[in-house]
């Protein structure tokens, strides 16, 4: 690593630190938030359930994109995920301040499945935002060794959030009213 890289980097990782620490207590604070007199947004749902299903085919594609040396497809598909996560987190909040929490229905070892998935969901899903900010910082830095020696965590993380969004909403969407 060279010194302009490093200090790229350094640049950097202030922001990546707020913007990880930011997100999720911003998404928080809005999740006690309602919007008074605001119909419930349920079109949401499966809309935000789909993003996640294509974020997590986009990273595969991305995977394949490297493996095959096709470092401008990797790039575009990587791009596209981040990009696509960020309307997902817009849509998963304008959803939650306009309506109230769906309980899940199930009874049994289903509900344990169910809340197991949800609460690594959950968890991962706060985690992998400075994965996924040092991991770009690193690409763009052209620091592809660090790059590379984050990004073989981040994206088995990233892709399980991405179908663990997928199955939660299909798990539970029996109980939307």
């Amino acid at each position: 690593m060279n010194a302009e890289n490093i200090k790229y980097t350094t640049k950097y990782r202030l922001w990546i630190w707020a913007v990880s620490i930011l997100i999720p207590v911003v998404v928080a604070i809005l999740f006690m938030i309602r919007i008074p007199n605001v119909a419930p947004l349920n079109i949401l749902p499966p809309i935000y359930a789909t993003i996640n299903g294509i974020t997590a085919f986009l990273l595969i594609l991305a995977l394949i994109a490297i493996r095959k040396k096709n470092i401008n497809l990797h790039k575009k598909l990587m791009q596209v995920s981040i990009g696509l996560s960020l309307v997902f987190l817009v849509l998963y909040v304008a959803y939650h301040m306009t309506s109230d929490p769906t309980p899940f229905g199930g009874e049994g070892l289903i509900r344990y499945v169910y809340y197991f998935i949800l609460i690594t969901h959950i968890i991962l899903s706060i985690g992998i935002i400075p994965m996924v900010l040092i991991s770009y910082v690193r690409a763009i830095s052209n620091l592809f060794v660090e790059h590379k020696r984050i990004a073989r965590y981040t994206f088995p993380i990233w892709l399980y959030i991405a179908v663990t969004g997928v199955l939660v909403y299909l798990m539970i969407a029996p109980y939307y009213v």
